[in-house]
């Protein structure tokens, strides 16, 4: 797992989707900096909770939801500080939110941006809305990254004292770590189609063969959902895989590469990034997985500490009747005068309901 995918599953636990108001006249639950959080954005993220508990916790997931429940409000103050930390880091997400509407729209098969839109339009989603809603994920993100990720230092020490500790949880059975490079054919495809795609499967082996990259041929060539990865499509056991691609695969070593492969999808080249025998592997095999788990156990702490600090250096007022969890007795409250208070009833623009897509 890359570090970028921890540091997205830290925001996972710190941030809720990004909500909208449903209707014209909204309490407000809480003010921060020149935002507010409304009534309607609490309950979303009180509903967004339970379907996270359910999902994750199938037969227990209630009394993950009342345990979790506390900690929605700050959640969404959480994810207002550092979008306006985002603000003032100068921070846009335009690249990146390009490069991730990109991604979507190859794993639905789609042939352009206004494709996309369409097929969000058809399942109720507000396009604006579904973008600014991945913009705030990519610059909480990055806010993380520059001001905490990157200040978390990690000895080797530690992580042999993790190996030792941990050997139990690390055994294994006998696993791969596979990427791809996928040419598609369509389901309809002619003869010729079919043609044409494997030979350019063929010229594209014939690079790597040849001393390419293969993951900048995936990153570049590639139509599959992981050509942003270099092609990582992650670990897998033996029984997880079509028995073809299992025979193929788990009979190559680490660094490997097949030949053209024909699948459903269309004609892959596999590359068997890593291949791991059943048991306990080595401290050099898991020297990168521990360095991660080591770091999302130091990130978060270092992340709350960063949150608490933001806090006492904005200005929140919570209404009567609600609590932020993440609160530090060092926050300064705001004064509300007369007109601001007036300013800040007025009601909101209603914004068309954010579905999920």
């Amino acid at each position: 797992m890359k570090r970028a995918l921890l540091l997205a599953a830290a925001i996972c636990l710190l941030v809720p989707a990004t909500l909208f108001a449903d209707t014209i006249v909204e309490e407000i639950v809480a003010r921060v900096n020149g935002d507010v959080i409304t009534r309607s954005d609490y309950r979303k993220g009180l509903e967004q909770l339970l379907a996270d508990m359910k999902q994750q916790y199938a037969s227990d997931a209630d009394s993950h939801y009342r345990e979790r429940q506390p900690d929605v409000l700050r959640d969404l103050i959480d994810q207002q500080l550092l979008l306006d930390k985002g603000k003032e880091l100068g921070i846009t997400a335009d690249t990146d939110l390009i490069k991730k509407l990109d991604a979507i729209r190859k794993q639905n098969n789609l042939s352009s941006m206004e494709d996309l839109e369409k097929a969000a339009e058809q399942q109720g989603v507000n396009f604006e809305d579904f973008k600014q809603q991945m913009r705030n994920g990519i610059i909480t993100q990055q806010v993380i990254s520059q001001e905490v990720g990157r200040k978390v230092r990690i000895t080797e020490e530690e992580q042999k004292k993790f190996y030792e500790e941990h050997k139990k949880e690390l055994e294994q059975p006998e696993n791969i770590r596979l990427s791809e490079i996928l040419v598609p054919v369509a389901a309809n495809a002619t003869a010729q189609d079919l043609s044409a795609a494997e030979t350019r499967a063929g010229e594209l082996l014939k690079q790597i063969r040849g001393g390419a990259k293969f993951e900048d041929i995936a990153k570049k060539e590639s139509k599959g959902p992981s050509a942003e990865q270099g092609g990582d499509l992650g670990y897998f056991k033996r029984g997880t895989l079509a028995k073809e691609l299992e025979d193929t695969t788990f009979a190559m070593k680490s660094g490997q590469v097949s030949d053209v492969v024909r699948t459903k999808q269309g004609y892959v080249i596999l590359k068997v990034v890593e291949h791991h025998d059943a048991g306990v592997p080595s401290f050099n095999e898991v020297k990168n997985r521990v360095e991660e788990a080591l770091y999302l156990q130091k990130l978060q702490p270092a992340l709350r500490a960063y949150l608490t600090k933001l806090r006492e250096e904005a200005f929140i007022d919570i209404k009567a009747g609600y609590v932020d969890t993440g609160a530090s007795p060092n926050q300064t409250k705001p004064v509300i005068t007369a007109s601001a208070a007036e300013q800040a009833q007025q009601p909101k623009k209603k914004k068309k309901k954010l579905g999920i897509f």
